[in-house]
């Protein structure tokens, strides 16, 4: 969106011309109440959709867009209401330069965040959509006023894009009667977006478009079951990005040895980058400290040594024990002692207390460049580990403060609270079963890597990308190749998959510099398939 533009819609213009065909695009198809309400039978009433047409630039290229704003009304396989979902779709109109052109055949991409809990405004305004806040990070972006401009990184320049948020997010909302359960879960959840991602598909006649899926965080779960699920719908996808990885839930699980291997160079990565700002270093400086070669040695021991004492558990000796607290503790800047106390395991929160702890300060969970006063705090109960995290603080505001202009100036609004996270709702009442490929009884634990790997192996032509931040505490970037290591599948099946490595955290896209170096890796996977 030009900023003339947004003000102008924010100031009350009319929706757009395409209005009429809008209600189909956000597959509202009632009958219009009272405000401009739709109410179709067995579904809550909702705003009619709106539209309102935006150009945007970088200077060099253009693209005339038009932005939509509205719901889909989800049914089961009789036609019976299952929820209405909120989505924001931007679609060119016309394209410049050498940008993806506009028309039926131009590839369509669905966005969602994880949680589970989470709406989808961080990959929106937060990453990929066509307007953003400035990327401040690892400084926090502050309160408001925030520049609101158009975004260079966009994946409007390769793909139309649609934003959905999950039932129990954003403004999606369960159809009355319906239990949140319907929705709450790996596969129903899984099962729901690929009913939207099929009904936006039907109402705007876009059949014919290549397909793409991109999730980040736990969306990346959801994105390995549905790649699975909708092709066995027949419909094949073209690509599926997935962000700050998580398919292998039982390497989080208590008990398991696999995330304190994954957290390895994470951990030392941090520690690098703080000991350099400890030396003087800028945050430019301090990332710059964080090479190849460092990851490497860190990777090398966490899949080596490190895991080979692991795996010993008490039959450990003592000597080799203290000997491999030393080398951790070097890497990762934490003292041998405590490690040999924790026998070699130092969960995540300890991590972040312990490394600049002498300073009073604790280091991020999504992004470990981030500090935050950690003197004294009254009350030792659990917080919202979304929101109680110096990463996430810093940038909340600025994103759902765009995300919100940006509907301003589309048109659309609802007298309903818009729950950007409600993971403290939602998480706590999710159902983990899965059941995976092949197997006949369902996993306790979830494991979609199968899911993922079923579908490439039905789908020879499936391009995946890998990517995130090697200051991501909360989904480790190790985590994601490990994962990844375990689909098994042939040499030429392994190589339609590209890995890409940012130094950012787990929003990766809240960095300029990182969010710069994935719009190239980007640009060349809708181009050719890979980076």
């Amino acid at each position: 969106m030009s900023a003339g533009g947004c003000c102008a819609a924010a100031g009350g213009a009319a929706a757009s011309a395409g209005a009429a065909e809008s209600a189909g695009a956000a597959g509202a198809a009632g009958a219009a109440g009272a405000a401009g309400f739709v109410s179709e039978p067995g579904f809550v009433a909702h705003p009619a959709p709106a539209s309102h047409d935006f150009d945007w630039t970088d200077g060099a290229s253009r693209i005339a867009y038009t932005a939509t704003a509205g719901h889909l009304d989800i049914r089961e396989n009789d036609g019976s209401p299952i929820a209405s979902v909120f989505t924001v779709a931007y679609v060119a109109r016309e394209t410049s330069g050498d940008l993806t052109a506009a028309g039926e055949t131009r590839p369509v991409t669905f966005l969602f965040n994880g949680g589970p809990g989470s709406s989808s405004v961080w990959l929106n305004t937060g990453g990929f959509g066509p307007i953003k806040p400035p990327s401040t990070a690892p400084l926090p972006c502050g309160a408001a006023p925030y520049p609101i401009e158009d975004n260079p990184a966009t994946l409007l320049k390769y793909s139309d894009l649609v934003f959905i948020d999950a039932p129990g997010t954003g403004w999606s909302v369960m159809a009355p009667g319906v239990p949140d359960s319907r929705a709450w879960g790996v596969d129903e959840d899984a099962d729901v977006f690929c009913r939207a991602v099929v009904d936006w598909i039907a109402a705007n006649a876009r059949w014919n478009a290549p397909k793409y899926l991109f999730g980040e965080s736990y969306a990346t779960t959801r994105v390995a079951v549905m790649a699975n699920m909708i092709q066995n719908r027949c419909i094949d996808l073209n690509g599926v990005i997935m962000l700050s990885n998580l398919l292998d839930w039982a390497s989080d699980q208590a008990g398991s040895d696999a995330g304190y291997i994954d957290l390895v160079p994470s951990y030392a990565a941090a520690a690098a980058y703080h000991r350099a700002l400890a030396d003087g270093a800028d945050a430019a400086g301090a990332a710059a400290a964080v090479d190849g070669e460092l990851l490497r040695r860190a990777e090398e021991f966490a899949l080596g040594d490190y895991a080979a004492a692991l795996m010993l558990g008490d039959r450990l000796p003592a000597e080799r024990e203290h000997d491999v607290a030393v080398r951790l503790g070097e890497m990762i800047g934490i003292d041998a002692a405590l490690l040999e106390q924790r026998h070699l395991r130092l969960d995540m929160e300890d991590f972040r207390a312990a490394l600049r702890g002498s300073q009073g300060r604790m280091i991020g969970r999504f992004d470990a460049r981030f500090v935050a006063d950690n003197d004294y705090v009254v009350g030792s109960g659990g917080a919202d580990p979304a929101t109680n995290d110096a990463a996430t603080a810093g940038v909340n505001s600025a994103e759902t403060c765009a995300f919100r202009a940006a509907l301003s100036a589309i048109g659309y609004a609802w007298n309903r609270p818009y729950l950007v996270l409600n993971n403290m709702q939602v998480e706590p009442n999710w159902n983990w079963m899965h059941r995976a490929p092949a197997l006949d009884e369902p996993m306790k634990c979830p494991n979609t890597a199968l899911d993922l790997s079923a579908a490439m192996r039905r789908n020879p032509l499936l391009k995946v990308a890998v990517m995130g931040g090697m200051f991501d505490l909360a989904c480790p970037y190790l985590s994601a190749r490990n994962d990844i290591a375990h689909l098994f599948l042939a040499p030429r099946l392994r190589a339609n998959i590209s890995y890409g490595l940012y130094a950012t955290g787990h929003m990766a896209y809240v960095d300029a510099a990182a969010l710069a170096a994935m719009d190239a890796d980007l640009a060349a996977f809708y181009r050719d398939g890979r980076f």
